[in-house]
């Protein structure tokens, strides 16, 4: 393995063990972001299941024009993921930034989940 990758899975451990201390219970808000799209989660890791999800790959996105790699792309995301969860009966949760900077398409996703209902 090349060393940006080792750091990066030890980077992401550490924040996964982080979130697990403090959780509490609470679902966790997961976030992948590639070079073209953005993924989001609400996981119940207790009972091991996906609550809620969006991506910039759903159709309604796709039709919109927008593409995934910006961050109007990432607050969709947030909103719709927000909106899904908050039917589903999910208000807090636990941000997962998976070993990403808290920066551009993760904190936009991050702050649109926020502004939508979602206490974190």
């Amino acid at each position: 393995m090349s060393r940006n990758k080792v750091t990066n899975a030890r980077r992401k451990q550490r924040v996964r063990l982080s979130l697990r201390r403090s959780a509490n219970g609470r679902p966790r808000l997961s976030v992948f972001r590639s070079s073209k799209h953005i993924y989001a989660q609400v996981i119940d890791d207790l009972k091991g299941e996906t609550v809620a999800s969006a991506s910039s790959l759903e159709k309604a996105m796709r039709d919109s024009g927008k593409t995934g790699a910006d961050i109007d792309a990432a607050k969709a995301v947030g909103k719709l993921l927000a909106e899904r969860a908050v039917q589903k009966g999910v208000k807090e949760v636990v941000f997962d930034r998976g070993g990403y900077l808290y920066h551009g398409r993760v904190k936009a996703l991050a702050d649109a989940a926020r502004e939508s209902g979602l206490s974190f």
